[in-house]
């Protein structure tokens, strides 16, 4: 006799008696299964799931990332009955179909796909997510054209490393060029903002940042892993012959009539080269100050501290939080044909009319602290550095200001008032940092709910505790539907700290007190920080608390 999920995991410890009576009375309400709802409830993870299940079931767990998940998959079982059922192909073998599935036991199930696949289906136990990015890769690029592209690369299957002259030509065949636009047009498509192509032992991984977040999106035959990488290396004027140093290139190219610009970088792995492709985006909207996401207070804040007309205004935040967008938002809301505007950059990303921008090079002498320099002798009104990354160049920085500029840069920091202390620990006079700076924005970037599947819930005590606002009576988490890919999410969203520097804290900065001082004049006097705007921006159903939690905590 099958012994209960629910007895089972008390008997391995995974939950307790009140945690079993919970699911279960919640299970009276609700369509999912108890292994599902205790992994939504936070009791258990996924992984714990499947281990028990498995036990239980006797059937084996499969791991989806040791399989190349090939497009033309979605020939045996289509999509809606795929996400029907949580299930996703995985392999053909002879008269039998490998399949995926978070519940290995539902014969209904079982006997449709055996049904739409003529094949008999073996079942395998996964968790939800990985079945869920199983599909994604499966039926994202499942159309016919897909399908046929994958098919056509067999023509090229080999087990030696082609030489140079067969690459060369490899690389100008139809199949490879085909793929390669594949790739970067389901990318675009997808609003993807880096690709990364990925050599594994006996495939070729390609994943997609979409918002933020990594995410698989097909497997490539390991045997056009030397032709694919040759191909982009040479779209983007790159070296073919040389695979065992990185190498940084650029591409433009139409795709689905939209130029798209690219930063092609590649790195050598023990697998092969890895190829990150950064997509620019050149969507002008995003350089308007109104669309950066602001609340109204911050908003206001934030005009104030770049009408200044002269000191230095920083942008903070980790890589990827949205800082030098929000900084070209700026320049474009100052740019005027009466000022000399000039920026210094490494790369240069957004190409703005009517401002002069500089690429940073360091091995033909173009540092950041060597073009400053130069830039001060060139009758400027506004600079922008890209990063304030020494002392050197934070002093030049300190001096433009001084001598009546307007300097915007950005800094890492984990928020507004750490940047003060890091200007200072780099070697900047305290009586300096507080007379040349005049605001900093503190910034991340969270995931927006996808408006057309979000679904409301009632806060439970961890959500409470975190809005400290018992009026709040619902708040929204992710659902699934065709237009987020089944994500929950589309879209991001800034998240704002704005510091504006006063005669006190410009005294509590001479005096070199701590950084809890400075945070506390900076609240008294009307900063809301980074928790106080995501939790804003999370009751006004924005985002979800666990994308917050992610991003902010």
């Amino acid at each position: 006799m099958v012994e209960k999920l629910g007895e089972l995991l008390l008997d391995y410890d995974k939950i307790d008696k009140k945690q079993l009576q919970e699911a279960l009375k919640k299970q009276q309400e609700s369509e999912k299964r108890l292994g599902q709802l205790l992994v939504d409830m936070g009791y258990i993870s996924e992984k714990e799931l499947v281990g028990v299940l498995e036990y239980q079931l006797d059937i084996p767990r499969i791991n989806l990332e040791s399989y190349n998940l090939n497009p033309a998959l979605a020939n045996y079982i289509p999509e809606n009955i795929a996400r029907r059922y949580d299930a996703a192909p995985v392999v053909r073998e002879n008269d039998k179909l490998k399949v995926a599935m978070v519940d290995p036991t539902d014969i209904v199930a079982i006997d449709d796909m055996e049904m739409h696949s003529e094949l008999k289906i073996e079942p395998l136990i996964a968790t939800k997510t990985k079945v869920n990015q199983a599909q994604g890769i499966i039926y994202t690029a499942s159309d016919q054209k897909t399908a046929e592209v994958f098919d056509s690369l067999t023509k090229f299957e080999d087990e030696k490393e082609p030489q140079l002259n067969e690459l060369k030509k490899m690389v100008e065949d139809a199949p490879i060029v085909r793929l390669t636009n594949l790739i970067i047009g389901q990318a675009v498509q997808k609003r993807a903002s880096d690709i990364h192509i990925e050599p594994q032992e006996s495939r070729v991984r390609v994943r997609y940042r979409i918002d933020g977040v990594l995410n698989e999106n097909m497997t490539v035959p390991k045997y056009s892993q030397a032709a694919l990488i040759s191909r982009l290396k040479i779209m983007a004027d790159l070296d073919i012959t040389k695979r065992r140093r990185p190498q940084d290139g650029r591409v433009r190219m139409n795709v689905n009539g939209f130029v798209v610009d690219m930063r092609v970088s590649t790195l050598p792995t023990i697998h092969g080269e890895k190829v990150v492709i950064r997509l620019l985006n050149k969507d002008e909207s995003l350089l308007n100050i109104d669309n950066l996401g602001f609340s109204e207070h911050n908003y206001s804040r934030f005009k104030q501290l770049i009408n200044n007309p002269h000191g230095i205004i920083l942008a903070t935040g980790p890589t990827g939080s949205g800082k030098s967008t929000t900084l070209f938002a700026a320049l474009n809301y100052l740019n005027d044909p009466e000022k000399n505007i000039i920026s210094i950059e490494d790369p240069v990303e957004y190409r703005l009319e009517g401002i002069n921008q500089v690429q940073a090079n360091k091995n033909v002498g173009l540092s950041f602290a060597n073009t400053l320099r130069s830039i001060l002798r060139q009758d400027l009104d506004i600079i922008m550095v890209g990063e304030i990354r020494d002392e050197e160049t934070a002093q030049i920085a300190v001096r433009a200001a001084l001598t009546g500029h307007l300097v915007l840069s950005t800094l890492h920091t984990n928020d507004a008032v750490s940047s003060i202390t890091r200007l200072v620990d780099m070697g900047i006079p305290s009586y300096l940092v507080a007379s040349t700076v005049k605001g900093v924005i503190a910034q991340r970037l969270v995931r927006k709910l996808c408006t057309d599947c979000r679904e409301k819930y009632s806060p439970g005590i961890e959500e409470k505790e975190f809005i400290n606002d018992d009026s709040v009576e619902k708040l929204y988490k992710p659902g699934n539907c065709s237009h987020c890919s089944s994500t929950g999410y589309r879209g991001r969203l800034a998240v704002q700290e704005v510091l504006v520097v006063n005669e006190k804290i410009e005294s509590l900065i001479v005096k070199e007190e701590e950084e809890n001082k400075i945070k506390k004049e900076a609240q008294e006097k009307g900063m809301k920080t980074l928790k106080d705007d995501a939790r804003q921006k999370l009751i006004d159903g924005l985002s979800s608390y666990e994308e917050v939690v992610r991003v902010i905590i």
